[in-house]
């Protein structure tokens, strides 16, 4: 009967502490909290947010391991105690290690927008930060999940166990999980070499679209009527593709148009020329009209003309061959592209006994 008094009372101790400890911990997050929102660019108050639920958890855990010692509880209370608190302080670590990850991304991103007109540094920030969020996410699971679980003596002694046969097991996982791997390693290597970037136009497997999103083992394609081409990483490796924005957004947008031998060419370029000096898709920066063909039956023209972005291009493009074939069928139809045939007078077949 003492014994059961003497771990009551221990017990209530214990949550007294622990309550304690949780209380005294979250006043003074909240305290922080309150201090660092004062700071410029909110970059201390973003990283105290993340870490507020993985720091609740292994504050308390941390102070079981270290009370537990001075405590009265019985050789299996305490042992399953001191079990649990070390699980969820593994557990905690883990947690608080990510989270520091994701402040880092977040400030990142306070500082390079995507929504500007030039994106180019923040689409590249951006996409090598979530690549190396997602492996270091995975890296960090495996890890914690394992210390988690060699805290258990039958778990450490199937893994000694095992250790001899390790060879051949491995050679099987690994395997049987080589296209995980390979993706995973193609992440790495699209984070630092960059053949993609989120936000970047793309033209693959005959689609045009944008990368919308960029996993562990895939990508996501946005395509231009709203369908989305799943792709793994490896392919943006292995395999070539267009990237419209590599460099910069801009693009040369063009043209082609099919006229007859005897069009007005110089006419067409003053009419293309001032189509675009109308326009606000066009950025003023170049522009060409030239004669880019000459087939048996027709010229091909080419307009050239310098735009933004991706959007731009198309709904410029489909505006300079509207009104061009519009100004050729309202002011010369007779140019535009037709087929000729050429009939050739025959003498007529000589009729027996007809005079010469």
């Amino acid at each position: 009967m003492s014994t059961l008094t003497a771990d009551a009372f221990s017990a209530v101790v214990f949550a007294v502490i622990l309550c304690g400890s949780l209380l005294a911990t979250y006043v003074v997050l909240f305290l922080l909290q309150r201090v660092m929102s004062g700071f410029p660019g909110g970059i201390p108050a973003a990283v105290l947010r993340r870490l507020r639920e993985p720091v609740l958890l292994m504050v308390p855990a941390a102070t079981v391991l270290a009370a537990l010692p001075l405590a009265r509880f019985g050789a299996d209370s305490e042992g399953f105690l001191y079990h649990g608190a070390l699980l969820l302080l593994i557990a905690s670590i883990g947690w608080t290690g990510m989270r520091l990850f994701d402040a880092w991304r977040d400030s990142l991103m306070l500082h390079h927008r995507v929504d500007t007109a030039d994106n180019l540094r923040a689409r590249q920030v951006i996409t090598q930060v979530t690549l190396l969020r997602r492996v270091a996410l995975v890296l960090v699971v495996i890890t914690t999940i394992s210390t988690m679980l060699m805290t258990f003596p039958e778990v450490r002694a199937i893994g000694a166990t095992l250790f001899a046969s390790a060879g051949v097991a491995g050679l099987l996982l690994g395997l049987a999980a080589r296209p995980v791997f390979t993706n995973v390693l193609a992440g790495l290597q699209v984070a630092l070499t960059e053949p993609i970037r989120i936000d970047d136009v793309v033209v693959v497997e005959g689609e045009w679209g944008w990368i919308e999103e960029i996993r562990t083992t895939y990508v996501i394609v946005r395509i231009w009527d709203q369908r989305r081409l799943m792709l793994p990483l490896s392919y943006f490796i292995e395999k070539p593709f267009q990237n419209w924005t590599r460099r910069t957004s801009d693009l040369l947008a063009t043209v082609m148009l099919y006229v007859d031998y005897g069009a007005p060419v110089q006419e067409l370029r003053e009419h293309f020329h001032s189509i675009l000096k109308e326009s606000q898709l066009w950025d003023g920066k170049a522009w060409a009209f030239q004669v880019s063909d000459a087939t048996a039956q027709s010229l091909q023209l080419r307009a050239l003309m310098s735009v933004a972005n991706s959007g731009d291009a198309w709904d410029l493009r489909c505006v300079v061959r509207e009104r061009l074939i519009d100004y050729m069928q309202k002011n010369c139809p007779q140019y535009l592209p037709k087929t000729r045939l050429m009939v050739q007078a025959s003498d007529p077949p000589s009729m027996p006994g007809a005079p010469p």
